[in-house]
């Protein structure tokens, strides 16, 4: 079989970049070796990983993220933002409240519009949060790291620190990752409240390392400050990358994310 050429699309949501293919058109054999190969910033595209989007079942579309390693992950908030902006602005619908399908459950998303008719942000009904088993105490290279473990559908441990804005993160966030008690893994977000309301953090994202922003992990970071009373009702999550409003209720573990969706470039790979 000879080579073949796909189209896609370079996309970001606060500085988490993702290469955007739709499968409908452009079928993916192999997207593990192909987001190895597409994400590398030197030799590749540039990327946090790739985004597959494709028909839904039982919704109007679907996504599968696969991170820059090659592993598959469950659900990225920041990728189903720009997932939404992707299918309204390219005119695969019409519809400004999507329903998404994703390896972590259904997503609702809400578009809202800019002047020039395209997607500005979008709000992500990003489910139910849950309380993990996870040790609240975690070693690692010699510091001790007091968190809680949230589920978005995807695993994250939630550590506030006084230092959470300076620390290495290359340091501690692949040892907590690959702590035994995560047998899959986890995501690592590192805060620290600024003041009422607004919430520095930093992550340490499962299969990619450190990135910009990450959507789940600021909803469970949200999630975290609720359960800990740190904080109650909606809160500014600030990123590397810039910030999301969350809205975190706990009585019923609801987390709505709100947050930005840029398009960066788009171009063809020859494969």
């Amino acid at each position: 079989m000879g080579r073949r050429t796909i189209s896609f699309t370079k996309m970001e949501g606060l500085g988490n970049d993702y290469i955007y293919i739709d499968v409908s058109r452009y079928p993916v054999d192999n997207p593990s070796e192909l987001s190895k190969k597409l994400s590398d910033r030197h030799f590749g595209i540039g990327g946090d990983g790739i985004i597959l989007i494709g028909p839904g079942e039982g919704a109007d579309f679907s996504m599968r993220i696969f991170n820059a390693d090659g592993s598959e992950g469950l659900m990225c908030g920041n990728g189903a933002r720009c997932v939404g902006k992707y299918v309204y602005d390219k005119h695969l619908t019409y519809k400004t409240d999507i329903a998404l399908q994703t390896l972590s459950g259904i997503k609702m998303l809400h578009l809202n519009i800019g002047k020039d008719g395209l997607v500005e942000s979008v709000a992500v009904e990003m489910g139910e949060y849950s309380l993990m088993d996870a040790p609240e105490e975690i070693y690692s290279n010699g510091r001790v790291f007091q968190g809680k473990g949230i589920s978005m559908g995807n695993p994250h441990y939630v550590t506030f620190q006084d230092d959470a804005d300076i620390l290495d993160l290359c340091t501690y966030g692949p040892v907590i990752e690959c702590d035994p008690a995560f047998p899959d893994r986890t995501n690592v977000e590192f805060a620290k409240i600024i003041s009422e309301g607004v919430i520095r953090m930093r992550v340490w994202e499962r299969g990619s390392g450190i990135t910009m922003a990450c959507g789940t992990g600021a909803c469970a970071t949200a999630a975290a400050a609720t359960e800990l009373g740190l904080i109650s009702g909606e809160c500014k999550i600030v990123m590397d990358g810039g910030s999301l409003s969350i809205n975190c209720d706990k009585e019923s573990g609801k987390v709505i994310m709100t947050g930005p969706a840029v398009t960066v470039f788009e171009g063809s790979v020859e494969l």
